[in-house]
């Protein structure tokens, strides 16, 4: 096989090999060769020898005393190393530009700081009616939609004092007054998989729909979220801007090694 030809096709046996590895990532623990060949979708024989490789290579480890499979030192290394490259904020940024381009809003990007969530960047869109985000801004947990998605992905010991502290707040509406209605919207953003204002935000007349972005642990990590006025922006589930949005998220999160479910608050 040419050199031209070889580069088209690739390595195949690579491949297989990379396949079997995923297929140890993705199980979360050490395996038994007949579970990693399941995973895999091959049998068990041929699993064994490429196994066998792996583990020359340093990308598997045995447990001589149960005979189990797991991910080597050189495999951990290798993650690592990706994870030290690996800027989030920066692949945010990217996120929010490419999708301020698709849907031609206001978009911006959140992380969690001390007390809650911050914008750390925003990017205004072509339109001549816009709504301006404040960099820095602290965003509260009930009354914006990227605080929302924090508060129903982070750890609960984090956000149930300041959730705490916002109920007393008499700006909430009626509806979201007791831990009972909080923990229902929460349980309700979670099976959605994004947060919307629904004409609850903080500011009057602004709306906004906010997703979560998780890591390499299924934790959530930032928020993408996109604003508008109240009226001119489409929040329905089927719509463009809620399909671009989940999108961006989701893409952004498998970016940053998230595999599988979420973490779920604990």
């Amino acid at each position: 096989m040419s050199d031209e030809l070889e580069g088209k096709h690739g390595v195949q046996s690579l491949e297989i090999g990379m396949g079997i590895l995923r297929a140890m990532a993705d199980g979360q623990r050490s395996m038994m060769l007949k579970e990693i060949a399941a995973a895999a979708d091959m049998p068990a024989s041929k699993a064994h020898r490429y196994l066998v490789s792996l583990i020359r290579a340093g990308l598997v480890d045995q447990d001589p005393m149960t005979s189990r499979y797991d991910l080597g030192s050189f495999a951990l290394s290798l993650g690592l190393v990706a994870l030290d490259r690996l800027d989030r904020v920066r692949l945010g940024l990217n996120a929010i530009t490419e999708m301020r381009d698709e849907i031609n809003q206001t978009t911006a990007l959140a992380v969690w700081g001390d007390r809650g969530p911050v914008v750390v960047r925003w990017e205004r869109p072509r339109r001549p009616i816009t709504v301006n985000v404040t960099t820095g801004t602290a965003l509260e947990l009930l009354s914006t939609a990227a605080g929302r998605v924090f508060a129903a992905w982070m750890p609960k010991k984090v956000v149930t004092p300041l959730i705490a502290e916002e109920l007393k707040s008499a700006k909430l509406p009626p509806e979201l007054k007791s831990r009972a209605a909080v923990e229902a919207l929460l349980a309700e953003i979670r099976a959605q998989g994004y947060a919307a204002t629904n004409g609850q935000h903080k500011v009057a007349g602004v709306e906004a729909v906010a997703a979560p972005v998780f890591n390499f642990k299924n934790e959530i990590t930032m928020s993408v979220l996109v604003v508008g006025v109240q009226g001119m922006l489409d929040i329905s589930p089927e719509g463009e801007v809620i399909k671009s949005l989940k999108r961006h998220a989701e893409a952004l999160s498998l970016r940053l090694g998230a595999h599988g479910e979420p973490k779920l608050p604990a």
